[in-house]
């Protein structure tokens, strides 16, 4: 994959029409509020690479973007060159200390923006700047030539919107930092009941407690593989097997059968024909037949797990078939 022409001149031409100059109003407008409530004060080194996602993007690029801009880094898991792209473009934002902030997305768990940025493949590099969106190259690149944009960028966003960035503390300690014990957390007992649930075949009560858990911890991984694990026994109950296969190998294209068959799969032990038959789903169709097949497919991967190699083949596969 070659990368596009790193040219910024399409950020000039962006600041000069009308929306720029609102973007720049609504910018200082930002910063004075900021100003007048004390502001958010200086970050920590590790502040200035955030992992982002389709529920805090508003809040985490867009509104931040009318102080510092924001560096988006597309990418995913079965990505080769996002493993070299990445950790560069993570040196880059210590190094330039709070002139641009990066925002890193995982295109396979937020498909939406994905699709908003219009991105064909990855890694793919955009930036925020005061509200305003725009690509900056697509594909791994020489380290002169990121830096000679991310130069480019930060001009831009000085001169035109009056970015001067976010100040950086070494000193300070990450927002995320935690005691070195912490003590037990107030979701023991509901993690308890849902697996005592999900024991009991009770699968609605388990999938219940489980996203009680998430709505308060969305990130909580007990919570997140045991309600994948309840949604998909749940699923397959009270399912006819030998009906459910006899569906699938009549109709091929026929998507909810092949979910039906696949969730039939894993249960089964037969994770890689599971997998093989919804990367084949997505191949095959279109719309939301194919998001559904996606997203069925992503779920299953949380069941067996992220490091299990079966996943880490399935998800090149899928890759194959996306891009």
């Amino acid at each position: 994959m070659q990368p596009r022409n790193m040219s910024m001149s399409g950020v000039v031409d962006l600041a000069a029409v009308k929306a720029a100059g609102e973007a720049k109003a609504k910018a200082e407008q930002a910063r004075a509020e900021a100003s007048r409530t004390g502001g958010a004060g200086a970050v920590a080194p590790t502040a200035l690479v955030i992992d982002v996602d389709e529920a805090g993007f508003e809040r985490d690029v867009l509104q931040r973007s009318a102080e510092v801009p924001v560096v988006i880094d597309f990418w995913a898991e079965w990505c080769e060159p996002c493993k070299q792209l990445g950790p560069l473009l993570e040196r880059l934002a210590v190094e330039y200390n709070g002139r641009f902030l990066l925002a890193k997305v995982d295109v396979d768990a937020n498909q939406m923006l994905m699709q908003q940025f219009g991105i064909q493949g990855i890694p793919a590099v955009f930036a925020v700047v005061a509200g305003q969106a725009l690509p900056l190259f697509q594909g791994a690149a020489p380290e002169a030539q990121i830096r000679e944009t991310l130069d480019q960028l930060i001009q831009v966003g000085e001169e035109r919107f009056g970015l001067t960035g976010i100040a950086v503390d070494p000193d300070a300690a990450p927002a995320d930092a935690v005691p070195a014990e912490v003590p037990a957390g107030p979701y023991d007992a509901v993690l308890e009941a849902a697996a005592s649930a999900l024991d009991a075949n009770d699968f609605g009560g388990a999938v219940q407690a489980y996203k009680n858990v998430l709505a308060d911890d969305p990130g909580n991984p007990e919570a997140k593989l045991g309600l994948s694990q309840a949604e998909l026994l749940g699923r397959v109950q009270s399912m006819d097997p030998q009906a459910v296969r006899k569906e699938a190998a009549d109709n091929p294209g026929d998507v909810n059968a092949q979910l039906a068959a696949a969730d039939l799969d894993l249960v089964g032990g037969h994770v890689e024909d599971a997998f093989g038959r919804l990367v084949e789903a997505v191949r095959r169709t279109a719309g939301d037949d194919r998001a559904a097949a996606r997203l069925r497919l992503l779920e299953l991967f949380e069941v067996i797990g992220p490091e299990d190699p079966r996943v880490t083949a399935a998800r090149t596969s899928l890759a194959r078939v996306l891009f």
